[in-house]
């Protein structure tokens, strides 16, 4: 547990635990069906192991995550403590996307960007075989700027590395406008419009692309006016 306040209150008591930085995003990255330790790093990229190992304790200590161990490899699962705590993380999401809509500079990060549409990929609507989804981004450093998406039937794999398959569909766009388009900010259609955005590939591929994706339940969110 973190610092005390010192207060009966049960918010204060659960505050305890739960804004110690980094926390809340563990037990996101936990709902999204993430198990595996190094899984948990993709998701919480700016995150050093070390602490991420020490988080992991204390949520096993607060009952809120058990420690599975299983053919050589360790899962961590939410317990049903930590599975009342789905609410509360949705009801955090609609209201920062509402509420807090500015992005800086340090906040568009391509590898957590590509990390989340790789689990959000509806396996039905891509072409049968392996697709690869090559994403170029303009302004980012030269080593972060192209990615792939190695999608099969059953799985889809993040590279930062060229993985050698041919590839079916090129995405340009700044990292900015890929992640507006991703939090619901910026429509595919209106990007293609306006030039945001472009795809190279065939004709048939191009157009089913934004199909290819399901954005994340907060990107539907209303905004104010």
């Amino acid at each position: 547990m973190g610092s005390s306040y010192y207060q009966f209150c049960p918010v204060a008591k659960a505050m305890e635990l739960l804004d110690e930085r980094w926390t809340l995003l563990i037990v996101r990255e936990l709902m999204e069906g993430t198990e595996h330790f190094n899984e948990l790093r993709r998701g919480v990229p700016r995150m050093s192991p070390t602490l991420l190992s020490k988080r992991l304790q204390q949520l096993m200590r607060a009952g809120v995550v058990e420690r599975r161990p299983k053919d050589r490899q360790v899962r961590y699962v939410l317990t049903p403590a930590g599975q009342e705590l789905r609410p509360v993380v949705e009801a955090l999401s609609i209201w920062g996307i509402r509420w807090i809509g500015e992005l800086g500079d340090e906040d568009l990060d391509p590898k957590l960007l590509l990390w989340d549409m790789h689990r959000r990929i509806d396996h039905d609507a891509v072409p049968e075989g392996r697709t690869v989804v090559r994403f170029m981004f303009s302004d980012v450093a030269t080593r972060t700027r192209e990615w792939w998406l190695v999608i099969t039937a059953a799985e889809a794999d993040v590279c930062d590395l060229d993985p050698g398959f041919e590839v079916a569909v090129t995405v340009s766009a700044s990292l900015r406008h890929m992640v507006e388009i991703w939090r619901g900010d910026l429509g595919w259609s209106d990007a293609l419009r306006s030039g945001a955005l472009a795809v190279q590939g065939p004709e048939p591929l191009r157009r089913a692309v934004p199909d290819w994706f399901t954005l994340p339940p907060f990107a539907a969110v209303p905004r104010p006016a």
